[in-house]
């Protein structure tokens, strides 16, 4: 059997190393357009902020050491530039020399994987202009950081790439400025968790211009729209990937609308012996069904190790994608799986959410941080997704609910859930059975909860309980807010009249439904505001940050 692979990095070269542990009699021939097969893309961004000083790091195999250890022959700028399936070739060109020459197969591997898109735009081919995808380009921008030293920096995208990038360019010590066209960071999370995050940011020197679009790059910076200029003397383009899938156009290989492969379940395409993997694929939601592109790590690899069994006679199935991912935004890290608030709402899907404020240990013992969860959940209890942003443990407590997810277990199971605990890494009631409890308590209607956005259309009628000590409601309240202390409710209960509905808040939400349910007992109507003045206040915060990014783009504004 001869295999042939296009491509290289997490898709192809998993493939061909799952291929030779199956069969050490197949012919395998990787092409790689590029000059490396095996590398760290997750971890480029590091080398250029210096956390990873050593080059050979990056690189997780070489074309040698990968024949030597696996008997592939690697072909290293090697651009494969057509494919016949009827045939059974593809068309192979040697960027060493200019030639050109074809070789056959018996199964066929895609995994050309999708490139950095560079808009179409006057500027965007500029020397000071980057983006990140290989190994030559973090080499690029690392030398032009180096010889160069631009103080300034525009970095257009505000997704995983761009906010690392960010991160490691102003660890380099340059001025930068994250240019979005969304109202937040991270399309893999929702607006009202990306407050904090994005005030983290700004405490760290990064500026933000949120909402707006990428209008023309220039010389010595960006216009944007709005007609804001920013100065930036290097430009990092991270607006998202487009699959590598051109070379596909006359194949009769069945791609979608933007170009990615279709494959089914086996990771089979439309044609027979033509098999695909990674970022240039679309792959089931394993929420929804649906099928989308997914460009991650974690499940690129999984396909490859997949297609190599299928390619070899098994009948293994890729069960979908939920997402799962997790990035590290200087101390801070954000983390999700599943569907975000704004996709359940774009399906039409009934839905829960609740937020949660935990510490990411036990409360006595020292350095614990703050973690906040949101869970989205439909009203039978399924978990449709969940987001976290915080400091230690993020990571742990977004694992456990993604499998708890794709086990198909419900709230009422994280509320179950036997997690281990020990005062410098939990609590007795980890974060995730903390965000359990809640989504339970909603579903069975113990609480009733309200959210920052309702605040605007609440009715005046009713009355608003800041239920937080005095001292904490000097310090600041939400508006309107009168303020009994938790501890005095029973002893103020002619101070709240049983005709008028209550909306009670406290500092994260935990006090409030304490308030709520001695209220409810007593016959009142009681919402809880979900995640309390803390949530509160980083959204003002959030607000009030980008009042003045608005102000200070403004009067640098220039004419085009």
């Amino acid at each position: 059997m001869k295999v042939v692979i296009v491509g290289g990095v997490a898709g192809g070269a998993g493939a061909a190393a799952r291929l030779r542990r199956n069969n050490e009699s197949a012919q395998i021939v990787l092409f790689e357009k590029g000059e490396y097969i095996s590398f760290a893309n997750c971890g480029l961004p590091y080398y250029v902020g210096g956390a990873i000083t050593d080059k050979a790091a990056l690189q997780l195999q070489t074309p040698a050491s990968f024949h030597a250890r696996f008997n592939v022959d690697v072909r290293v700028q090697s651009e494969v530039v057509k494919v016949d399936p009827r045939e059974k070739t593809v068309l192979v060109k040697n960027h060493a020399n200019g030639t050109e020459y074809t070789e056959s197969y018996d199964k066929l591997i895609l995994s050309p994987g999708a490139a950095p898109i560079r808009p179409a735009m006057e500027g965007a081919d500029g020397e000071q202009v980057f983006t990140l995808r290989n190994i030559p380009d973090t080499y690029r921008i690392k030398e032009y950081v180096e010889q160069r030293r631009p103080k300034t920096c525009a970095v257009i995208g505000g997704g995983f790439i761009g906010v690392e990038m960010a991160e490691n360019l102003k660890e380099a010590g340059l001025d930068v400025t994250i240019v979005e066209a969304q109202d937040h960071l991270f399309a893999n999370i929702d607006t009202d968790m990306s407050y904090d995050i994005h005030g983290h940011l700004r405490a760290k020197g990064v500026k933000l211009c949120l909402g707006h679009m990428l209008e023309s790059i220039r010389p010595d910076g960006v216009m944007v729209s709005g007609g804001a200029f920013i100065p930036a003397e290097m430009v990092l383009l991270s607006i998202g990937v487009r699959p590598e899938t051109a070379f596909l156009a006359d194949s009769g290989i069945e791609l979608g609308k933007r170009g990615e492969i279709l494959v089914d379940e086996y990771m089979q395409t439309n044609e027979p012996d033509v098999y695909a993997v990674g970022d240039a694929i679309s792959v089931e939601n394993f929420v929804t069904g649906e099928h989308v592109v997914i460009p991650l790590a974690g499940p690129a690899n999984k396909q490859a190790r997949i297609v190599a069994d299928n390619v070899c006679g098994k009948r293994e199935a890729y069960n979908g994608s939920q997402g799962t991912a997790v990035a590290k935004v200087f101390d801070m890290t954000v983390a999700s799986t599943g569907l975000t608030e704004a996709q359940v709402q774009k399906l039409g899907l009934p839905y829960h959410k609740t937020f949660t404020f935990s510490q990411s240990h036990a409360s006595y013992y020292p350095g614990g941080k703050p973690l906040f969860l949101k869970l989205i959940y439909s009203p039978e209890g399924e978990i449709l997704g969940a987001q976290i942003t915080g400091y230690d443990g993020v990571d742990k407590r977004i694992d456990v609910i993604a499998t708890a997810q794709r086990a198909g277990l419900t709230v009422w199971d994280l509320a179950e859930l036997e997690l281990s605990y020990a005062p410098p890494y939990s609590s007795a009631k980890d974060p995730v059975n903390m965000a359990g409890f809640v989504a339970c308590n909603v579903l069975e209607g113990r609480t009733d909860p309200f959210f920052v956005e309702d605040l605007s259309t609440l009715s005046e009628d009713a009355l608003w309980l800041d239920i937080r000590t005095g001292g904490e409601y000097e310090r600041g309240t939400i508006p309107g807010f009168v303020n009994i202390p938790l501890d005095d409710i029973r002893q103020s209960l002619d101070r709240i009249p049983k005709e008028k509905e209550l909306y009670i808040t406290c500092q994260v939400g935990l006090r409030g439904y304490v308030g709520e349910r001695i209220l409810k007992n007593l016959g009142y109507k009681v919402h809880n505001l979900s995640g309390g003045y803390r949530h509160y206040a980083a959204f003002k915060a959030d607000q009030e940050a980008r009042a003045h990014e608005s102000v200070s783009r403004a009067e640098c504004g220039m004419e085009d």
